[in-house]
């Protein structure tokens, strides 16, 4: 998923009042088939994509504005198709409840986990995220508003733009979770579609951020500032 570092002074939350459980019972489900082949192994990616389309069309036909986030976004602006973790979406903090009610009628179970930026749901056997924090900050109409309409495995979905994509995750980092090796991929594979002036000038003067981004630098992965040498 999309990963929001941790942080060392206290951030506010934007606050969801009235999330709670979904209730075990009939009509709950996880999207997965009643009859699935197992005589061959399945492929995770491709489930990781089905379950993708599956939540996208949910929160298209509903109505709410959403953008896709994490690995099956990077995929949709032409990155890796080896997706490992999971699938992730990016709401406004005040659709929170309305896009639960919408999961849960479509029957799947929304969970509400400790941490207060995201709800959690399982589709086709994986885990599909739906976040209204991404790094800290929470997802703005206009962030939404930039997004692109790309195919998903021949589904068209709102995807975020790159720069809001990279920035979300090079903000992220911090002294307790700076993965560099796990974005430095991402950053190759999309790194002609951002801008890295607006990037810069988001989180460089943060020094994870900053120590990122003089790798890629180094590595000539994108151009150095003209003002440094």
């Amino acid at each position: 998923m999309t990963q929001n570092g941790e942080e060392t002074s206290p951030l506010r939350r934007p606050e969801v009042t009235g999330l709670h459980l979904a209730p075990d019972g009939p009509g709950r489900q996880s999207c997965t088939p009643m009859h699935e082949p197992t005589a061959l192994p399945q492929d995770r990616s491709q489930a990781i994509l089905e379950a993708t389309k599956q939540i996208g069309a949910i929160l298209k036909r509903a109505g709410h504005p959403f953008a896709l986030a994490g690995s099956v976004a990077v995929y949709a602006h032409g990155g890796s198709r080896y997706l490992q973790h999971d699938a992730d979406f990016a709401i406004l903090p005040d659709d929170a409840d309305a896009v639960a009610g919408t999961l849960r009628k479509a029957g799947l179970d929304v969970r509400v986990p400790p941490e207060d930026w995201l709800l959690k749901t399982t589709c086709h056997g994986q885990n599909v995220d739906i976040i209204f924090a991404l790094a800290h900050q929470p997802v703005t109409r206009d962030m939404l508003d930039r997004a692109h309409v790309l195919p998903v495995d021949s589904v068209l979905m709102p995807v975020l733009c790159p720069t809001d994509l990279i920035h979300s995750l090079i903000s992220a980092f911090s002294e307790h979770y700076c993965d560099f090796g796990s974005v430095l991929p991402v950053v190759r594979a999309v790194r002609e579609k951002v801008d890295w002036d607006v990037v810069r000038a988001a989180c460089g003067d943060q020094p994870m951020p900053a120590a990122f981004l003089f790798l890629l630098e180094r590595l000539n992965v994108i151009d150095a500032q003209e003002d440094q040498p």
